[in-house]
């Protein structure tokens, strides 16, 4: 069976953490396509700051000095309105057709908050869900929102089994430590951010470079 990981986000900017995220899981899953798909209209989020093709072009920096292999799906950027993860998942779903494992990936903070996405428990007929843990943010049943523990507790499953189902398990990697926020690095680089805290150690070297030589989230 092919397994192909997905993350989404609004990626303005990529930082380290978000390729931290990516590079876990696909030394845990070896997937066949690692697809990354920027937010056109994120509805939870505020406005983005910087064009579509911006983030893209970051994006592929940002994995390229991995030496992660990705693929751009720029489904929710091309398409009107609010960008639902129910509704990507259901397109990638339709795309790739049933026999392929689909991974939904996300930080430990977006499945506090699952409970409020557009019809989140469906989002399990599509993909499977895997979580990387976050400071701050505990995985433990007793810490989620009962809706969300609940749902979690009885789809808990292990990586051979989102490697070769397609759908319906969540894997709770504990193993990332990461703790960055996007909305932390736009701070820093318009030197706005709190003491310490420096956009260089945040951000992929060669995102930067690109942030500088094209005057971005400044003032």
């Amino acid at each position: 069976m092919r397994c192909t990981a997905l993350l989404g986000g609004s990626f303005d900017p990529v930082h380290a953490g978000h390729v931290a995220l990516a590079a876990l899981f696909d030394s845990l899953l070896h997937p066949d396509e690692l697809r990354i798909i920027p937010a056109g209209n994120p509805y939870q989020k505020a406005p983005l700051q910087v064009s579509s093709e911006q983030r893209i072009a970051m994006l592929e920096l940002a994995f390229g000095a991995a030496g992660l292999k990705i693929t751009i799906d720029r489904q929710e950027i091309d398409r009107q309105g609010p960008s639902y993860t129910i509704d990507t998942l259901r397109k990638v779903r339709a795309d790739v057709g049933p026999d392929v494992a689909l991974v939904f990936l996300m930080g430990a903070d977006q499945l506090m908050k699952l409970d409020t996405w557009r019809d989140w428990q469906r989002l399990f007929e599509y993909a499977h869900i895997g979580v990387a843990a976050r400071p701050g943010y505990s995985l433990a049943a007793a810490s989620l929102p009962p809706a969300v523990a609940a749902e979690i507790t009885v789809r808990q499953g292990s990586l051979d089994q989102l490697r070769t189902t397609p759908s319906g398990r969540v894997y709770l990697a504990e193993t990332l430590a990461v703790d960055i926020s996007a909305t932390q690095i736009r701070a820093a680089l318009r030197g706005e951010g709190q003491p310490g805290i420096d956009a260089c150690s945040l951000i992929p070297p060669v995102v930067l470079d690109y942030i500088q030589q094209h005057h971005l989230y400044k003032n």
